[in-house]
Formats: structure tokens, sequence, C-alpha cells
């Protein structure tokens, strides 16, 4: 068991896109091949919206995972494949654009989440890697390096992008 933490966006951020939908549904014209494509048909093919309805606009990005905290391991950071960030610099100035919440939802102060992360498991928290499978003997399914957690500025960075 473990603990996953988000970022979402501030209160600022999330006003900035309410007015931005609502501009853009005060401009929909609701002709029926716009309602049968799901609000996706937009005429101008070079719109930015052409591949999301405006609530899929509205909420991309709203809840990013960071990563996970579990008891002897350390802090287990989730890059996106770097859709978001792809060091540790952007990933802090990421986080600190943003709000910090827990999957509990509770809210966690931004400077001390990133204070707990990068001190969770230090300095001798497990890694998944060949020296683990070797120090606890175990053979598994995972034991292949496409599956070992990366290590990104000094960070456990997990190679996958799905957490439980």
């Amino acid at each position: 068991m473990g603990t996953n933490y988000y970022r979402i966006p501030t209160e600022d951020e999330m006003e900035d896109r309410k007015q931005r939908i609502r501009v853009r549904l005060i401009g929909l014209k609701l002709t029926p091949d716009l309602v049968e494509s799901g609000f996706r048909y937009i005429d101008d093919p070079e719109d930015s919206w052409s591949k999301l309805t405006p609530w899929d606009e509205f909420i991309e990005g709203t809840n990013i995972h960071l990563g996970k905290r579990s008891m002897g391991w350390k802090f287990c950071w989730n890059f996106h494949n770097n859709k978001f960030y792809s060091n540790k610099k952007e990933l802090l100035e990421f986080v600190r654009e943003g709000r910090v919440v827990d999957e509990y939802g509770s809210e966690e102060p931004v400077e001390e989440f990133i204070k707990m992360a990068l001190e969770w498991g230090h300095p001798d928290g497990l890694v998944v890697n060949d020296e683990y499978y070797r120090k606890n003997e175990r053979s598994s399914l995972f034991n292949d390096p496409k599956y070992y957690d990366k290590e990104i500025d000094g960070l456990r960075v997990s190679q996958s992008t799905e957490f439980s």
C-alpha cells in the first residue's frame, strides 16, 4: 500500500479555462453534424479544439499523477513518457505551478510535498532494478530491465505510467 499524489490546477487556472469554455460554447453553431459528432466537428481543421470537445478541453490536464509514496521504497515519480516534464527542474516547476492533492482528495502544501517526495526512502529505500531482485532472491515476470525503474536527475522514475 502507498499513497498516490496528483497535480491539479490553481483556482486562477481553472477560472481562465472556464472563461475560454464559455466563449467557445457561446460561439458554437448547434448544427446536426456538430451534435452527431459529439461536438468534435469543427469547420477549421487547424483549430486546436478539433480533437477535443469543449468539455474535454476544459478538463484535460486537470489531474496529473505525480507519483507514489510507499513504505520502504524511494518515492516513485511518474514522468508520463515526458509529456509534461522530462527532468527534475521541469518537474518541480510543473508541481509549483499548480496544487497537489493525494488520492484521498486532501490538498498538500506544494513545498511540503516536494520536500517529502525528495526525501522519502533516502538514503536506502528500495528501487526496482537488478540489484533489488538479486538481493531479495526473487524471481518475477517483471525481473527484466525493460521494467526496471529509471533514474532521472537522482529521482526514481517508473517505466510505467500506470500506478495502482
